[in-house]
């Protein structure tokens, strides 16, 4: 092989590699959802609410089934155990066993705080979605946490209902981790920070394990979010999900 064959083989083995690594915004973003999430996932946590003055830890489990149900059951303190949040598609209930009462949350509150938290209703169960609702467009680079990331924007489409004026979210380049997300709202007004980190395997992928939501105008408050388990494309049905089963799931 002469040096002009040399060249263009490698050329042509650049100009492969460039066009697969041509990803485009909405790509990066689905495979950090995917990623994440699965077609449907188990998983067993805490969280722990953190302000100035006093700090409290909740103990839960959550079923998933993308993106249509999910299933929340507090399992600490005593307090609070047994409390369970269920969305089915676009309805969402809460079962209060100490009041024996099933409460359904309608759209206007899922921006409020879930039990207490920096989270919202809309975290928890993800009642919009970064790749469906929301137009993915490229922002640059930056690293978070030693790893190179895509800066993401997401801007609403007009039809969606979602809760966010706008979203900015950095994807590592390597592994499509997202490490940190700027909600912002209507009036481009920054609301909260989310960031991830202490990346580890679990589930059989190796994601984040221990986010911390904070809020902009509150100094010394925020919420963590640690998984202690989490299992990927379980064996679950839709009936599951049943307003009825939350009276009795364990």
């Amino acid at each position: 092989m002469n040096s002009r064959q040399i060249f263009l083989v490698g050329f042509f083995l650049l100009f492969l590699t460039t066009l697969a690594m041509a990803e485009t915004p909405r790509e990066i973003v689905q495979k950090a959802d995917q990623l994440w999430h699965g077609k449907s996932s188990y998983s067993v946590g805490s969280m722990t609410v953190i302000n100035p003055n006093w700090r409290r830890k909740i103990s839960m489990k959550a079923w998933m089934l993308e993106p249509d149900y999910a299933l929340i059951l507090i399992t600490a303190p005593a307090r609070d155990k047994g409390i369970v949040t269920l969305k089915r598609k676009n309805e969402i209930w809460n079962w209060i066993p100490s009041i024996q009462r099933v409460i359904k949350i309608p759209p206007s509150m899922m921006l409020q705080p879930w039990m207490g938290s920096d989270f919202t209703n809309d975290d928890l169960v993800r009642e919009s979605s970064m790749v469906n609702d929301y137009t993915q467009s490229l922002s640059g680079e930056e690293k978070i946490g030693g790893r190179l990331c895509y800066r993401i924007k997401l801007t609403p489409k007009p039809e969606a209902g979602v809760v966010w004026g706008k979203v900015i979210v950095w994807i590592s380049k390597v592994g499509y981790l997202e490490l940190k997300a700027e909600f912002f709202d209507e009036e481009g007004t920054l609301v909260k920070t989310m960031l991830a980190s202490r990346v580890r395997k679990m589930g059989g992928r190796t994601i984040p394990t221990h986010l911390e939501m904070i809020p902009q105008n509150k100094p010394g408050h925020k919420t963590v979010l640690d998984y202690q388990k989490l299992k990927f494309n379980i064996k679950i049905r839709p009936s599951f999900f049943s307003v009825q089963n939350m009276k009795r799931v364990r």
